[in-house]
C-alpha cells in the first residue's frame, strides 16, 4: 500500500511539473532583430541603434541592426513582413515605407497597413520651409501672394520624386493652390544646395540639412512642416497655421510582423517609450532637430492609417504615378 501511495504521489508531483515545463519561456529568451530600411547613419538607423543599446541593457538579450537597403526601404521591410511574428524581427520603418510607396511603386511586395502590427511611434524629424534670402517674402502668406501673382515662375527643390521633400511640396501647392515648379534632384543636398545659390527659390527640408545655414543667414525659413514651432527657431511658426490641413510629419516607428502577440507589442511599446523619453536620448533628439511622439499601438495604428490616405490623395491630386 505504502508503495502504491508512493508511486500516486510521485506520478502527481510529475504532472504537476509538465506545464511549467511546456509553457514557452518569457519574451525575450534568445536575440532580437531590428531591420533599418535605409543606409547607416541616418536618423533612423541612428534611433535603431540607441533603442537596440537601451533594450540589450533592460532585456539582457542582445539586440542586432541589421541595414537593409534598396527600393525606397521596401526591401527591408518586405523581410520583415514576411519573418515569423514572434517579436524577434522587427523594422524601423517611416512615412515611404509603411504609408507613401504604395502609391509610388508598382507591385508592392507587402501591403504596410496588413502585414505589420505598429509598435511605436518613434520620432517626427522635424523640417522647416526654407527660401533664398533675396525671394521677397518674409512669412508664408507673402510667399502664397508672390507665388499667385508670378504664376509658375517660382520653384521648389526636393531631394527626387516621392521622396518628403517633394510630397510636402505637392500637398503645399495644392492646399495653397499655387503654381510652383518642381525640381527634383539625386538627393536631399544637392537640392539645397542649388537653393542656397539661388537655382531653386525654395525648399522643404528636414532640420539638420538645412538649419546651420538658415543660423548662417544663407537660407531663410518661413514655416515649419509640421504641426508646432519647433525649439530650434520658436519665432518661426507651422505652415499649417496658415494654411488649414498642412502638416508633414517625416516620421519613423517601430513595426512587427503581423500577428505579433499583443502582450510582446505592449511590452516592446512601453519599452521604446521609457527609452525615447530619458533625458540622453531627449538630447539627442534636439540635437537631430526631432521630437519623440509618445503613442500606444493602437493609435500609432490610426496615425499610420490616417497617413497613408492623406498621402494617398495628395499625391493622386499631383498626378504622380506609381514607378
Amino acid at each position: 500500500m505504502r508503495r502504491k501511495i508512493l508511486a500516486a504521489l510521485l506520478g502527481a508531483a510529475a504532472l504537476a511539473a509538465l506545464p511549467a515545463h511546456a509553457q514557452p519561456q518569457a519574451y525575450p529568451n534568445k536575440p532580437i532583430r531590428i531591420i533599418v530600411p535605409f543606409a547607416v547613419g541616418g536618423i533612423a538607423d541612428t534611433f535603431a541603434r540607441a533603442i537596440g543599446i537601451k533594450l540589450t541593457e533592460a532585456w539582457g538579450q542582445p539586440v542586432v541592426i541589421e541595414n537593409r537597403t534598396g527600393a525606397g526601404g521596401n526591401i527591408g521591410a518586405e523581410a520583415v513582413a514576411k519573418a515569423a511574428p514572434d517579436g524577434y524581427t522587427l523594422v524601423m520603418g517611416n512615412i515611404g515605407t509603411h504609408a507613401v510607396n504604395p502609391y509610388l511603386i508598382k507591385n508592392m511586395p507587402f501591403d504596410p497597413l496588413k502585414d505589420f502590427v505598429p509598435i511605436a511611434h518613434v520620432l517626427d524629424a522635424e523640417g522647416l520651409l526654407v527660401v533664398h534670402p533675396s525671394v521677397p517674402a518674409q512669412n508664408v502668406p507673402d510667399l502664397i501672394a508672390l507665388a499667385r501673382r508670378e504664376g509658375g515662375k517660382l520653384s521648389y527643390a526636393s531631394g527626387g520624386i516621392g521622396t518628403t521633400s517633394h510630397l510636402a511640396g505637392e500637398l503645399f501647392k495644392s492646399l495653397a493652390k499655387v503654381d510652383i515648379v518642381h525640381v527634383p534632384y539625386k538627393g536631399n543636398s544637392p537640392a539645397i544646395t542649388d537653393v542656397i545659390g539661388g537655382q531653386a527659390t525654395m525648399a522643404f527640408a528636414t532640420m539638420p540639412t538645412v538649419l546651420p545655414h538658415v543660423k548662417a543667414g544663407k537660407l531663410r525659413a518661413l514655416g515649419v512642416l509640421g504641426g508646432g514651432r519647433t525649439p530650434a527657431l520658436p519665432e518661426v511658426p507651422p505652415i499649417g497655421d496658415t494654411i488649414k490641413g498642412f502638416d508633414v510629419s517625416n516620421w519613423i516607428g517601430l513595426f512587427a510582423p503581423a500577428g505579433t502577440p499583443a502582450e510582446i507589442v505592449t511590452r516592446l511599446n512601453a519599452e521604446v517609450q521609457k527609452i525615447m523619453r530619458s533625458p540622453e536620448i531627449q538630447k539627442r533628439l534636439e540635437s537631430e532637430g526631432a521630437k519623440f511622439i509618445p503613442t500606444t499601438p493602437q493609435s500609432f495604428a490610426a496615425f499610420q492609417r490616417g497617413e497613408a490616405e492623406k498621402w494617398g490623395r495628395a499625391i493622386r491630386e499631383a498626378g504622380i504615378r506609381p514607378e
